[in-house]
């Protein structure tokens, strides 16, 4: 599966060579003024990783990428793919030892930023280099395919715009969430499970991390978090066969052919369009009868797992699929 926009030919498309120019000389400008005050300093590892609203952005995001790579992560608490997201970039974000910032943006509290970069789905990833904006990614994306981008996203930073990051004081203790250490964390009886089929994730194996999350319920059938993460391993195994332009060609010429629109509903969902995929799926609901209409309902369950119950989203699709249906 390849996300959209993984590739950093944006870059050209987004900053012509006089505004990139310009950037590059007001980031020389901005940290030869931080030399004059004294340098920035040395920062902990738990400070790569910053919460970010409509009022700090500027401060934060702005005009901290004049000196760093600032990697944007759009997302909600409600939202099911960022929670499997969010985590690796943090983990990446202290990996790579102050070649960039994350800033954590909840589109739920900050409507305005969200409109602004135009995020229409989420989890979605932006970059800001020397005040330029950059689209990374959005959707669901392997650790590998994530590491390339950030690989690039540095090289681009150092190369046209004179960013080399923040150092980070090699003494200090990363900070993680709730600045609790993992040997704090009492270990569950199936933490090993879940961090293999989380390990799988983040390699891209999505057979391997349905198996492993297929292991834990086989012992406990009711492990919300395993189920949870088997849904969504599972749709993720499901669309990295598919050629997407090929389904979504299917599944404009074929408006009543359950199994067209039910992967075509598959790559909506991973793409971050979980409306569009919902109404896909009710709509084939309406139009199919047997076999197919119950493969779509099945389907359209299997989706309301991935994203979650407490979504408002899930609950209003189960209403109209209710009408659909009776």
């Amino acid at each position: 599966m390849q996300p959209r926009n993984m590739s950093m030919s944006g870059v050209v498309d987004l900053a012509a060579v006089k505004a990139a120019q310009e950037a590059k000389a007001k980031a020389e400008q901005t940290r030869a003024e931080t030399a004059r005050q004294g340098g920035a300093g040395a920062v902990s590892p738990a400070d790569l990783v910053i919460d970010v609203d409509e009022a700090g952005f500027e401060r934060e995001v702005l005009q901290r990428s004049a000196e760093v790579p600032v990697v944007i992560d759009f997302w909600a608490e409600w939202c099911q793919p960022c929670k499997q997201l969010s985590p690796v970039l943090e983990r990446l974000a202290v990996e790579y030892d102050g070649r960039f910032l994350l800033a954590k943006i909840d589109v739920d509290a900050n409507q305005m930023l969200m409109q602004q970069f135009g995020v229409q789905g989420i989890p979605a990833v932006f970059a800001v280099v020397a005040g330029q904006a950059l689209p990374l990614f959005q959707g669901a994306a392997g650790e590998a395919q994530i590491r390339q981008t950030l690989d690039q996203l540095v090289q681009v930073a150092e190369e046209r715009f004179g960013l080399t990051g923040l150092t980070v004081d090699p003494d200090a203790e990363p900070g993680g969430a709730g600045g609790a250490s993992a040997a704090e964390v009492p270990a569950g009886p199936y933490d090993a499970l879940l961090e293999a089929a989380v390990q799988a994730l983040d390699a891209g194996d999505f057979g391997g991390a349905v198996q492993a999350y297929k292991n834990v319920l086989a012992d406990d059938p009711a492990n919300t978090e395993a189920k949870l993460g088997l849904a969504q391993a599972e749709l993720l195994h499901r669309v990295g066969g598919m050629d997407p332009q090929q389904v979504r060609k299917d599944a404009a010429e074929k408006p009543a052919d359950a199994e067209a629109q039910i992967a075509a509903a598959d790559l909506d969902l991973v793409g971050g369009h979980v409306e569009d995929a919902f109404g896909r799926l009710i709509e084939t609901v309406r139009r199919t009868a047997g076999d197919g209409r119950d493969a779509v309902r099945l389907r359209l369950l299997e989706l309301f797992e991935v994203v979650g119950p407490d979504d408002p989203r899930v609950a209003a699709a189960r209403r109209a699929l209710a009408r659909a249906l009776f």
